[in-house]
């Protein structure tokens, strides 16, 4: 087992790699973008990556304190299902509102690819052939229907 310092610079290791790796590809608008932490650009929204010591997920958060809003915008991902899937080329995993530790609303949908470790750095490249078409493919659909969820928000 790794200390948790140790834990920790294996992390950061990885997701510099990812983002040195990923640093020439341009967003569906043709600007430099930060792949690792992607801003939506609507608060609510979160487009999240993270790799463990046992499976790589990539996800769309839904994070509101109003359970109200959070369903809609969930509803609107819903409307927009075929278009997501069809941009993504696969389906993910829907999960309907439920309430995180902090009482807060919380949706999402994630794909997830077992059987990986951030720990074993021999993974390393499937893990980033996983994360790095996926968090493409989401700015693109993201780029095409923004506008949709700032409305909502």
């Amino acid at each position: 087992m790794y200390t948790r310092e140790q834990a920790s610079q294996i992390k950061q290791q990885f997701w510099t790699a990812f983002g040195k790796y990923m640093s020439p590809v341009l967003s569906a608008e043709g600007e430099k973008i930060n792949w690792i932490n992607y801003k939506t650009g609507v608060r609510f929204i979160h487009f999240k990556m993270d790799v463990n010591k046992e499976v790589a997920t990539v996800a769309i958060e839904i994070l509101h304190k109003e359970p109200a809003v959070a369903k809609q915008l969930f509803q609107q991902f819903l409307a927009l299902q075929d278009n997501l899937e069809q941009s993504l080329e696969e389906k993910w995993q829907w999960e309907p509102l439920n309430e995180n530790e902090h009482g807060q609303a919380l949706s999402g949908i994630s794909i997830q690819l077992p059987g990986v470790s951030i720990y074993d750095q021999s993974n390393w490249p499937q893990i980033i052939s996983f994360l790095k078409p996926r968090i493409i493919k989401l700015d693109h659909f993201w780029c095409d229907y923004k506008m949709i969820f700032e409305s909502i928000a």
